[in-house]
């Protein structure tokens, strides 16, 4: 068998994409995405041994808890198995964006998985001057637009002890941890603004946190995009680049 379908049949609690929801994994790649980071990447090798022992249908319960490194705190029901409909189309640039004559806003992207991507590839570049962080090189995609600075970082939240005091940022990368310590340390130094992707049950627990670091976490916005657009990667891409669009100037009465 080439490929397997990665399908989403059930969810319980906070989940990062809903029940529907298809991923094609074959053996050197992807195509649509059922989200999580830990869970996807989880699916992908259980995918493949299946596809490497002849490709029987398989379904599994997986909670979203300490042991992906998530704080959920739901679980999700996966189905294995052959062609399955609905995968997600490829990010796309927005259209109908009024795009000012602002001077590009800098934007630091933390994490080159789906979302991240989709961000990349729905900005404007005029509007953007996009950084955008992994830490390491093989996350990102082969290509990677000219506007667009590549920088894979071993240690993410130090480099973000050091970003331009008028960044924005934007934070997606594939472990809760390293998201709550770039959220961390983000507050301790000037921004322009924070943007987390997440549940309500993952803010939850990372304002409790921060909170007991003695840190205000009223900069961060969490869950991020627009919820009446859906969950997809192209969906919170599009909800996002337009609400970090600069508001164009009024003309003169």
């Amino acid at each position: 068998m080439s490929a397997i379908y990665v399908e989403i049949t059930g969810t319980r609690g906070s989940a990062p994409r809903d029940a529907g929801t298809v991923m094609k994994v074959t053996g050197d790649g992807i195509e649509g995405t059922i989200g999580g980071g830990a869970l996807e990447h989880r699916a992908i090798a259980t995918a493949r041994r299946l596809m490497a022992q002849g490709g029987a249908v398989h379904e599994e319960t997986i909670p979203l808890g300490p042991s992906l490194g998530q704080c959920c705190g739901g679980s999700v029901r996966l189905r294995y198995g052959g062609a399955a409909k609905g995968i997600d189309p490829p990010p796309a640039p927005l259209e109908g964006l009024r795009v000012t004559d602002h001077a590009p806003v800098p934007l630091w992207i933390w994490g080159a998985g789906h979302v991240g991507r989709a961000v990349v590839a729905a900005a404007p570049p005029q509007a953007f001057d996009i950084t955008w962080i992994d830490s390491a090189v093989e996350r990102f995609p082969r290509e990677i637009p000219a506007h667009v600075n590549a920088l894979p970082a071993a240690d993410m939240p130090l480099l973000a002890a050091r970003a331009p005091q008028d960044a924005h940022h934007l934070i997606f990368t594939y472990s809760h941890e390293i998201d709550f310590a770039l959220c961390a340390a983000l507050l301790k130094r000037e921004k322009a603004s924070i943007g987390l992707i997440g549940s309500d049950t993952k803010w939850a627990r990372f304002r409790k946190r921060l909170i007991a670091l003695s840190l205000d976490p009223a900069p961060i916005t969490c869950p991020i995009g627009d919820k009446s657009l859906g969950k997809a990667p192209a969906q919170i891409a599009n909800g996002v680049v337009r609400a970090l669009l600069p508001v164009p100037a009024k003309a003169p009465a």
